[in-house]
């Protein structure tokens, strides 16, 4: 299992090669939700989502004679940019496994950081197996989006950073709201909050008829989403928690949320007009959870994790303009 040790060794991989993402805070925000809110930024994190602490984290863990083979994954657009610029970083060769249907961003991005890039129906391909085909072939190590020890310890230094931020700040906080698609993110910081700021009540967030961590905490066991459901949240559209972050967020965690695709389209569109900050759907249902009413601070402070910014324009833009007519 995960320890705090085992993130403060990620943490010291880490160290110059990522972005120290800032915890913000904004008065009217405040006045809004009837309480205190500090985001954590991580739209702002190299390739633009938290995914490059634990893709780097993974692939430092590795001997030079593994790395040599090169990397792969599988993912829906984050993590394959992580795992790229993670690669990139120790001159490497990645290959990622993506459905066609991602956003064009996250594939071209992909690509523009020299990943080798393949494309799959996400309603008839199973990615896994696909992976799994090319690391038989090559020989290349898999570097999974969250159901690894590796990954999830960098994922975790979010949580070493927060409370330092938190105590630069003064500001002790009663609930942490963090995004949750195979729970990989949620368990590292969960881990890292639980050893340093034991008192903070973690809960995930997810979206409407992807709420599979959520159902699976109240059940004691992992539970599956219905096939063929969509949402605009891609990012964090998982079909079932991962079997090793399950076991750590049935443990840290107090509870979850499930917020509805337009909650957490008017969400993106307030942080933008509000904050002028730019995050993609599936890094907003946190702060969508408290505009939503979902959670009510009633006084108490909030950290709200960011997880991510990488929507391309006109999708923000068709976001912004459903906004507008409702």
């Amino acid at each position: 299992m995960i320890t705090i040790d085992t993130i403060g060794q990620a943490y010291a991989r880490l160290r110059g090669k990522h972005v120290l993402t800032p915890l913000l805070e904004y008065e009217h925000i405040n006045d809004l939700v009837g309480g205190r809110v500090l985001f954590k930024a991580e739209n702002l994190q190299r390739t633009g989502s938290f995914k490059f602490r634990g893709a780097y984290n993974k692939i430092a863990s590795l001997d030079d004679r593994q790395r040599a083979r090169g990397v792969v994954t599988f993912s829906s657009g984050n993590h394959a940019q992580g795992v790229a610029a993670a690669a990139k970083s120790f001159n490497i060769p990645a290959t990622a496994v993506m459905p066609d249907d991602a956003p064009v961003l996250k594939i071209q991005n992909t690509r523009r950081l020299g990943a080798q890039v393949i494309l799959y129906d996400r309603r008839t391909g199973d990615r896994r197996a696909i992976a799994e085909n090319i690391t038989q072939e090559t020989g290349a190590i898999m570097v999974p989006p969250f159901d690894d020890e590796m990954v999830i310890a960098g994922q975790g230094t979010i949580g070493i950073e927060i409370t330092e931020q938190l105590e630069a700040v003064r500001a002790p906080a009663d609930i942490l709201l963090c995004p949750a698609g195979g729970g990989g993110l949620i368990a590292g910081v969960s881990t890292a909050t639980r050893a340093l700021t034991p008192t903070l009540d973690v809960y995930c967030v997810e979206p409407e008829e992807f709420d599979d961590t959520c159902r699976s905490l109240k059940r004691g066991e992992r539970v599956a989403n219905e096939p063929g459901r969509t949402s605009i949240c891609d990012a964090i559209v998982t079909q079932m928690p991962g079997e090793l972050t399950f076991q750590i967020n049935h443990a840290n965690l107090s509870g979850g949320f499930a917020v509805s695709d337009q909650q957490v389209g008017s969400a993106v569109n307030e942080l933008f007009e509000m904050t002028k900050l730019v995050v993609e759907p599936g890094g907003a249902v946190g702060f969508a959870a408290l505009r939503s009413g979902a959670l009510a601070l009633n006084g108490r402070t909030a950290v709200v994790i960011l997880s991510g910014g990488n929507v391309d324009l006109v999708q923000f833009r068709k976001n912004f303009d459903m906004e507008m007519r409702n």
